[in-house]
Parts: C-alpha cells; sequence; structure tokens
C-alpha cells in the first residue's frame, strides 16, 4: 500500500489538540485494511519522524435518515500516533 492509500486525513477536534499539547500524539483517519505496522511505516515517511507508539481503534458506521429512508454509514479506522520525544510534525503545529 502507498502512502497517501494508507493516511487518508488528520482529525483536528478539541480533543485531538489536547491529546497534541498534552502527549505529543496526533489522530489520523486511516485505511481499515492497515496494520500498525504499516501505519507507522507510513507517517515516518511522510512526515519525516520518529513514531513512538500506534493505537488503532475502528469506528463503527453511524445509521443515518433522510426522511423516511434509512441508511447506515460505512465504518472507519482511527489511529492515535505517539512520536518520540522532540518530534513535531510541523504541518499540524498552527492548527
Amino acid at each position: 500500500m502507498e502512502i497517501h492509500k494508507v493516511i487518508l486525513s488528520h482529525i483536528i477536534t478539541e480533543r485531538t489538540t489536547n491529546l497534541r499539547d498534552a502527549n505529543n500524539e496526533y489522530v489520523f483517519k486511516v485505511d481499515r485494511r492497515a496494520g500498525k505496522h504499516k501505519i507507522r511505516q507510513a507517517i515516518q515517511e511522510a512526515f519525516n519522524v520518529k513514531v513512538d507508539s500506534v493505537r488503532t481503534m475502528t469506528m463503527p458506521g453511524k445509521i443515518k435518515r433522510m426522511g423516511r429512508f434509512e441508511g447506515k454509514r460505512p465504518a472507519w479506522k482511527k489511529a492515535i500516533v505517539r512520536l518520540k520525544t522532540g518530534e513535531v510534525i510541523t504541518m499540524f503545529e498552527n492548527v
């Protein structure tokens, strides 16, 4: 799998900003088939940083309604990546 296919997007919320400031952790939406080793490798190559640990979780899809019709959004995978001490992804520091 290529790097840009493993990392789909960066998740920016109040909670993820607090994680970044307190624990040097960044949160990404990743491909559901990617494992922790692939995610670690993709982050290290894409942002030129050293990764300390990777935690992943599969977020269940939500049921949504559109009038009387009901559908389900697909499940997706979230990765919380902790960088080694002193490492920073400068792209997300001003966000």
